[in-house]
């Protein structure tokens, strides 16, 4: 009888790291399906753009580092990269601005720290927060959602408007281009109109912006899948939501004339995309259960401050950098006690 055993596992298991990618990219569906109903086929070229730009950026890092090039072009991190920064960037942005964001998103935020598994902040964030600060005219030109646009845009003109920025006839962006609902409430706060009077106007739904609010819901029930798949934990979507929640309804109590309702925040911007989707980020987000809510309330707490007081009209990807810089300390004071020690 041998004294030699086998330990389990005796099979190599799959590549987790592209089936986690690929779970991303399905829960991503429904909300890109919405998005392309309510702001049209400008949608699909981004991101159609944006893979394409974000696969052959890292085939070049790689090649430029001398790393084997198909395992990790494969793993699907960059096209996660690439499809979240594009959904969130206007449907009609020229082609160069989208490249830029990808390119710096994959070279500055992912490569020069090491690659994937090392990179302290979200590579998606920092590419759209780039974009915003360097062409904020640019990054706020969205389109109102199809049933309010006297001329629906279709795949050919949004093919023309991204590579060409041509509109047939007389058209112009400006006239086909509105502001976003957390932009419109913000605006129209600072001329003292009451949020309640705001909410009655054509660009407002249910709870918050027309389109938006759908958006958003498919985004929630996006990383709910992800959730039950395991593909990601409840602690940091929960926090941020929560807080968001909370510290938007106390003020509703105290100060109604200050902001929105709580269900306007929850499903206005880019709050459910941020919740699920990119606070969760397992790299450069906390490594630890106590660390996750943390880190998920300071998201959802500064979201709220950017927004109110801050000069952008959305502010989760500020609030994730940000507290993507808080995550060594977090971590730090959070470690759970090892088992036996005092």
């Amino acid at each position: 009888m041998s004294i030699f055993r086998l330990s389990p596992p005796y099979l190599a298991g799959a590549n987790h790291v592209t089936l986690q990618m690929m779970q991303v990219l399905l829960a991503l569906v429904p909300a890109v399906v919405a998005m392309v109903y309510f702001f049209g086929y400008g949608v699909l070229v981004n991101i159609t753009l944006a893979v394409a730009v974000a696969l052959a950026t890292e085939a070049l890092m790689l090649r430029i580092r001398e790393r084997p090039v198909k395992p990790f072009l494969s793993d699907g991190s960059a096209v996660v990269t690439a499809v979240l920064l594009a959904l969130a960037i206007p449907p009609l942005s020229p082609w160069w601005l989208t490249t830029v964001g990808v390119v710096f998103a994959i070279v500055f935020a992912k490569h020069l720290y090491g690659g994937l598994g090392y990179n302290p902040f979200n590579p998606a964030m920092v590419g759209y927060v780039l974009l915003l600060l360097s062409f904020p005219v640019e990054m706020t030109t969205w389109l109102p959602v199809a049933s309010m646009s006297q001329q629906p845009v279709d795949l050919l003109m949004a093919i023309s408007y991204v590579f060409t920025g041509q509109l047939p006839g007389a058209l112009t962006l400006d006239t086909l281009s509105g502001a976003t609902p957390l932009d419109a409430m913000k605006t129209q706060i600072s001329q003292l109109r009451p949020p309640e009077v705001i909410m009655n106007q054509p660009l407002f739904g249910m709870f918050s912006g027309k389109g938006w609010e759908w958006v958003n819901f498919w985004f929630l029930l996006g990383g709910i899948y992800l959730i039950y798949k395991r593909v990601i934990s409840w602690h940091v979507p929960v926090a941020m939501i929560g807080t968001l929640f909370v510290i938007s309804g106390i003020f509703q109590l105290i100060a109604p004339d200050l902001t929105g309702t709580p269900m306007f925040h929850l499903f206005s911007g880019a709050t459910m995309i941020g919740a699920f989707f990119i606070a969760t980020d397992p790299v450069s987000g906390s490594t630890t259960l106590k660390g996750r809510l943390i880190f998920g309330a300071g998201v959802g707490l500064l979201t709220f401050v950017i927004r109110v007081w801050g000069g952008y009209p959305d502010g989760v990807a500020f609030a994730v950098i940000l507290m993507n810089m808080l995550v060594p300390l977090i971590d730090y004071y959070t470690q759970p006690r090892v088992y036996g020690a005092r």
